[in-house]
């Protein structure tokens, strides 16, 4: 195998909270997400608060696919008056299987991951989009339970999403720095003045991380309530 294929390397993702396509400004308009969409330009990206159809509700997921022209997996995790919601992922490159993991905590909201194998580069690599509780409880539960999942060492694992952790030093955020090692956190969430580091991208083996910044163009700080983050990995 010659050294251009001997990883799933270089990559762009990213991890987006669109915020069921509600702007900054309160208008519901997908076109605004799906333009922030194509400015990334990552090749895989975890979407959380996805609408994902219903009664008298659009498939947004399915419109963000036909617009980015990439594969759409759902992690569908709640429905409120036959409207369902959930996590998702798109890719540019072929997934070849998914899991959801339900991470629903006694009586709070039902959250769960999407956990996609995805084929880059001719190598197999682990996907974990996820949107984590309110409640400092229930991420420590939630964390648990996903590196329970995926702590395997079969292949390279990349977790992103919304981790609801709004403390630096929080105990969720301290489990994870222990499992993936320390990761560049700029601020994400409110999208028109961050100043909470919200949206996270860890990979496991770290140093391939080479450089993680926040999406920040004019329609990303209308699109959704959150800034997408974005990661580049290298070899």
């Amino acid at each position: 195998m010659n050294k251009a294929t001997a990883n799933p390397w270089p990559l762009t993702v990213a991890t987006y909270n669109i915020h069921a396509a509600v702007g900054s400004d309160g208008r519901f308009s997908v076109a605004r997400v799906a333009r922030v969409l194509r400015e990334m330009n990552a090749d895989i990206i975890a979407l959380q608060e996805v609408p994902l159809g219903g009664s008298h509700w659009p498939n947004v997921l399915s419109i963000l696919q036909q617009s980015v022209r990439q594969v759409a997996v759902e992690g569908y995790t709640f429905s409120v008056g036959g409207r369902r919601f959930g996590n998702a992922i798109l890719s540019r490159y072929p997934i070849l299987a998914t899991r959801r993991i339900d991470m629903s905590f006694g009586s709070r909201e039902p959250r769960g991951a999407l956990d996609a194998d995805i084929y880059c580069h001719g190598h197999a690599l682990r996907v974990i989009a996820t949107h984590l509780g309110l409640r400092a409880a229930e991420r420590r539960a939630q964390i648990s339970k996903l590196l329970q999942c995926f702590d395997t060492g079969e292949m390279p694992v990349i977790l992103l999403g919304d981790v609801n952790e709004w403390f630096v030093w929080g105990r969720t955020l301290r489990r994870l720095v222990s499992h993936f090692q320390a990761v560049p956190a700029p601020a994400t969430f409110p999208a028109r003045w961050p100043v909470f580091a919200l949206d996270r991208i860890w990979i496991r083996p770290r140093h391939r991380l080479v450089h993680v910044q926040v999406h920040a163009s004019r329609m990303a700080r209308l699109a959704s309530d959150h800034l997408p983050l974005i990661a580049h990995i290298d070899r």
